[in-house]
């Protein structure tokens, strides 16, 4: 993939492939049983151990402070075994883009800083929703040069496991949003139950109830939604990422099968409708690869309105990682509806990553403003 135009990220895939093959492959189902089985915690450590939370965060920070191509590169690998893990790292990531969108280095470096391990690490946000669409439903209340939290947000990703959250709030009086930084172990906030998703299941998200709940700014009063539109440009093209490597690894686990499966006495690789299903599939595979590439790098470089490419990324391939994993079910039959596989986890992962930083429809409408407007 990226690695073919950019060979110094070679590390980065050779990283992540390896940590998925070790860490993920053997526990996939168990881990998918979250919440009614233990989060795998082990996985998510050793994830931050390596540096797979912090890709894009600056080295002052405390991440590796790599472009989006790095990002891309680990969400890929990650995800072709198991996009729960890649879900934790990418609502991580787009916290932490937002937050240096809206100008908070310093503050990301303290709380990096003072992590002692990977869950007061991780910072929480509603990363399946654009705050512009939804309207927020907490409000701040200024006292002074303090911010004080009250109301109900649902759907917080990581809102059960890390230390910090990212929460959109209207300053009372006040138009617009703004994003704040509050502490989860604050007395005043109550966490719901984890919420059992259609698919991310070890990607846990809870709904939060805050009363008196302290808030720190992020950005600018009412910039909200500068913040999180910079920061989403850059994460469309970390959702094709993901869209990518679940296509990758329906096809792989439909070609080993394929070669696997006997039936009248030869392996069903042969039968020539197969074949043809198999080479749709590697079709699609190979367009992914290279509409991530072009997406990434036309960040990295700045191209001219390379913010509609990342969208456009994320759009295009989201569809196509629903058509194809419903592919990778039809090859291996009734076998594909089986956790054993990993191919109806595929399935139900394409279409919860889908939603990821907004509904598609209003994300398709929002690409075509953003073209008339130029």
């Amino acid at each position: 993939m990226l690695t073919t135009i950019k060979c110094e990220l070679k590390s980065f895939e050779d990283l992540a492939r390896s940590f998925a093959a070790k860490e993920l492959t053997t526990n996939r189902e168990a881990n998918d049983r979250y919440p009614f089985g233990p989060f795998f915690d082990s996985v998510v450590a050793k994830a931050h151990e390596v540096g797979l939370l912090g890709a894009t965060l600056p080295e002052e920070c405390g991440g590796i402070g790599q472009g989006i191509s790095a990002l891309c590169i680990i969400l890929d690998h990650i995800c072709a075994v198991d996009a729960s893990l890649g879900g934790i790292i990418f609502a991580n990531a787009l916290s932490q883009e937002i937050m240096l969108s809206a100008g908070n280095k310093d503050l990301l470096a303290g709380i990096m800083g003072g992590a002692n391990d990977a869950r007061s690490a991780l910072i929480a946000c509603s990363a399946f929703c654009n705050p512009a669409e939804t309207s927020p439903t907490l409000e701040a209340i200024k006292i002074k040069d303090n911010y004080i939290l009250n109301g109900a947000i649902e759907y917080v990703v990581l809102g059960g496991l890390s230390g910090h959250a990212l929460v959109p709030a209207r300053i009372k009086g006040q138009e617009g949003y703004t994003f704040f930084l509050i502490d989860l172990a604050d007395k005043g906030l109550t966490k719901g139950a984890p919420i059992f998703s259609l698919g991310l299941h070890a990607c846990p998200a809870v709904d939060l109830a805050m009363v008196g709940v302290e808030g720190t700014l992020i950005g600018q009063e009412g910039g909200g939604a500068k913040c999180f539109d910079q920061a989403s440009d850059r994460m469309h093209s970390a959702v094709a990422a993901m869209q990518c490597g679940i296509m990758r690894g329906s096809f792989q686990e439909a070609l080993a099968y394929s070669q696997e499966r006997f039936q009248g006495g030869w392996e069903i690789i042969n039968w020539s409708a197969l074949r043809m299903l198999l080479g749709e599939m590697v079709v699609k595979v190979k367009i992914a690869e290279m509409v991530v590439s072009e997406a990434a790098l036309a960040v990295e470089e700045q191209e001219p309105q390379w913010n509609i490419s990342t969208r456009a990324a994320a759009l295009h391939l989201s569809e196509l990682a629903c058509k194809l994993t419903t592919d990778g079910i039809q090859v291996l039959g009734g076998n594909g509806y089986m956790k054993d596989y990993g191919q109806e986890k595929r399935f139900r992962d394409a279409k919860h990553v889908q939603a990821f930083l907004g509904l598609a429809p209003m994300r398709k409408l929002g690409l075509v403003s953003a073209i008339v407007k130029g």
